[in-house]
Order: structure tokens, then sequence, then C-alpha cells
């Protein structure tokens, strides 16, 4: 692997274990998408005309009526909310924080108002949405969307995350179906989500990201019925010109799916190279086991628990050491508070795991 980059700029070598996170730069793009990103950004294009029709070839390969390529899945959060709080008024939509819209409301799950890197409710005011929990941070049922919806409701947000809360939590079907019993447009964020034909049936509008399990530049798609991605496509002369996405990683975003939709699963592949990290059980206070991916999806990590009291250390100061070495190694680590950090092995290049390991069995080993 080169780092000739990283050491021209004085940047340390990253091994990214905990999955395709905007912190570590979301993803590494195949040669043929970076390819594309190169032969795109050097050539010249009518910008209105790439995003019509590069939202179009999206839209067939998603099973969707329509698409517009944005440039972040957050970005997709503030322009759908735009949408459906000005309804693609040109007017409301250039004057959208000077004169916001009566009918404003976006209601949400208490249990989705999640921090993914910037908490959900700033991209729901950034787009104009004034936001109403509903449900409980443990609950969310059909009843709670039904009672909070008015004259003033202008979308459902309804977020497929694994950073939500799971339980007591009906699906995104059961959303679909009291938002087009009571009329009112359902948006759902499943940025990271894998499958990405199922959530453009289910939904009016749907927001991915581009680099994430698409393994694109850079990028987000919302997808989903005509008439809502064409009052999304009016942002783009007002907030969305802001969050404008380049000729470059829409070319790219292109190319990485097609090769989406024909890449073998690795999952299998990805699980039984974990195998290696059995040796770490041996050191004092370790024990590691395998864990699928809270939201269910077909992901497995493996998961390092650390008993502090015959380790010498807590699951927080492994994880430190780890993040604080020479070679910073990023754990996905929500569970420290529980004892554990978790590695996604879907990132993962040449030795960085033979690098995970030893790094461990040098900081519980004594060389701290």
């Amino acid at each position: 692997m080169d780092h000739t980059l990283h050491a021209k700029y004085g940047l340390k070598r990253v091994v990214n274990a905990s999955g395709r996170m905007s912190i570590l730069g979301v993803s590494a793009p195949a040669d043929g998408v970076m390819d594309a990103v190169k032969t795109g950004g050097q050539s010249y294009v009518e910008m209105a005309d790439l995003l019509d029709k590069s939202g179009a070839y999206v839209a067939r390969l998603l099973n969707a009526e329509d698409a517009v390529v944005v440039n972040s899945a957050s970005s997709g959060i503030a322009m759908t909310v735009a949408a459906v709080v000005t309804r693609g008024d040109n007017r409301a939509s250039l004057k959208l924080h000077q004169e916001l819209p009566a009918n404003n409301e976006i209601i949400l799950f208490k249990g989705h108002n999640v921090q993914y890197g910037a908490p959900v409710e700033t991209m729901v005011a950034l787009g104009g949405g004034k936001l109403v929990e509903v449900g409980y941070a443990n609950e969310g049922r059909k009843e709670h969307l039904e009672m909070a919806i008015n004259e003033r409701t202008a979308a459902i947000l309804f977020v497929q995350s694994h950073h939500c809360v799971q339980k007591n939590m009906i699906k995104v079907e059961d959303a679909w179906e009291v938002a087009r019993r009571r009329g009112v447009p359902l948006i759902v964020d499943a940025a990271a989500e894998e499958d990405l034909r199922k959530y453009p049936a289910c939904s009016d509008l749907v927001i991915y990201s581009g680099s994430k399990a698409i393994e694109g530049p850079t990028s987000g798609i919302v997808a989903g019925k005509a008439g809502y991605v064409g009052w999304v496509k009016t942002q783009l002369h007002g907030i969305g010109r802001s969050m404008k996405v380049g000729k470059e990683s829409i070319f790219g975003l292109l190319q990485a799916l097609d090769e989406y939709f024909v890449k073998e699963d690795k999952s299998g592949e990805e699980r039984a190279a974990l195998a290696a990290l059995d040796v770490l059980n041996e050191l004092p206070g370790v024990s590691v086991g395998i864990v699928q991916d809270e939201a269910g999806r077909a992901i497995f990590r493996g998961r390092i628990k650390i008993d502090e009291a015959a380790a010498g250390l807590s699951a927080r100061a492994v994880n430190d050491g780890l993040r604080g070495g020479d070679i910073a190694v990023y754990t996905r680590d929500y569970g420290l508070a529980q004892g554990y950090f978790d590695l996604d092995p879907r990132s993962l290049q040449g030795d960085d795991l033979q690098v995970i390991i030893t790094r461990i069995q040098d900081i519980i080993g004594g060389d701290r």
C-alpha cells in the first residue's frame, strides 16, 4: 500500500476498522470509479443536462420514478425538507429562511433524532423544517405519527439506520402505510443502507449516501416520486447551491452504481477473515466474538470485550491506545461504556488486520 501522500502532507496512516465513516473519508472507491472521476472531471458538460440525465439513470437502477444526485446524504436531508416545506415554489425556496412557510412541520420519532456526525434536527432546520418529535426514546408506534399530523405537517421523516433505537420501533413499511393513508409525504433517510431498491417502493423520497454502501466518491442520492424529486431540484437554485455536486463526483457515482449491482457478496469471506482475531483470546481479560449489524444488514464484525479488572485496562483505554499510535487504528467504538469495541472488516486493506492484532497485543501486553 502506497502511503506517499500521507508522508508528503504529514498525515498518519489510518487503519479503518470502524466501517464507512465520514470521519475517515467514508470509503475507498475502486479503480474503475476513480477512472470515471478523472474522465468526468476533465470533461466539460452542461450541468443542468447532466443532473437531469444522471438522475434518470440512477432512477432506472433503483426502480424509482426519478432521482437527483446531491453532494451528500446530509444535504439530501436538508434539500428534501426544503422541498416539502416550499412545495417547489421558486419564491418560497429563495426566501426560505426569511419567510418560513407555515406548513413546515416535520414529524420524526424521538428515537430517530440521532447524532451521526451532525444532528438530524440540524439538517431539518437547515431545510426550513420545524421538528416535531413523537414517541419516546425507546418506543415509536404508528399512532404516535398519526396524532401529530395536522394542517401544518409538511412530511414524516423516517431514519433507517444503525444509529437509531431499534427496539419497539415500527418498520418503514408501517410509516409508509400511515403516510399514504393520511396523504402526507414520507421521507426516508437510508444513508448507509445496502438494499437500494427497497426504499423507493415504500417512500415518496429516499436519501442514500453515494460513498457508503455504494463506495463512490463523496456524493448522495435523492430518489423517489417524480413530482417530489422535481421539488428537490428547485432547491438546487436555493440552499442547494451551497451543496452543489461536481461533475467528477456524478460520473464517479454512476460508475460505482454500475459496479454495485454486479458486486459479489463478500460478507461470508469477511466474516471468515475475522477468525484471525481469535489469538487475542489468549490475552488476560480479552474475549473475542462475532456480531451482526444492529440494524440487520449482512455485515459481521469482530467484537473485542475487555474485562478491565483482568486486563488492567478499560476498553476505552485500549481504544484510545489504538487511535493514538503511529498508525491510527479506528474501531467501531459505540460500546466502550459497556466494555467492548467492534472491528468492521469491510474497509480493511493489506495487512490492516494484523496491525490491529499486534497493536492490541502490545497495548495489553505492556507496550503502552
